[in-house]
C-alpha cells in the first residue's frame, strides 16, 4: 500500500514507534554485504522500496503487505 507522507504520519510514527521498513520485518534477510551478498526477502518480495526506515524527505512510503513484526 502507497501511503503520502506528511507531518502527521511523521509525528504517529515518532509517537508510537511505527515501524514498516524491511529491516524491522521478520522476513528480512540481510544478506553478508561484504560478501556481495544483497539484503533480501525471503518471501520473494522486492526489498529496495522498502529498506529506508526514514521519513523525513520522503513524499510516499509503501507498507508491505506481508511485514511481520520480527
Amino acid at each position: 500500500m502507497i501511503h503520502n507522507v506528511d507531518d502527521r504520519l511523521r509525528e504517529e510514527a515518532r509517537r508510537f514507534r511505527l515501524v514498516f521498513a524491511c529491516p524491522d520485518c521478520a522476513s528480512f534477510d540481510p544478506g553478508a554485504p561484504d560478501l556481495g551478498d544483497p539484503p533480501r526477502c525471503s518471501l520473494g518480495f522486492p526489498v529496495e522500496p522498502h529498506l529506508s526506515q526514514d521519513l523525513t524527505a520522503r513524499e510516499q512510503v509503501i507498507f508491505c503487505k506481508a511485514f511481520e513484526l520480527g
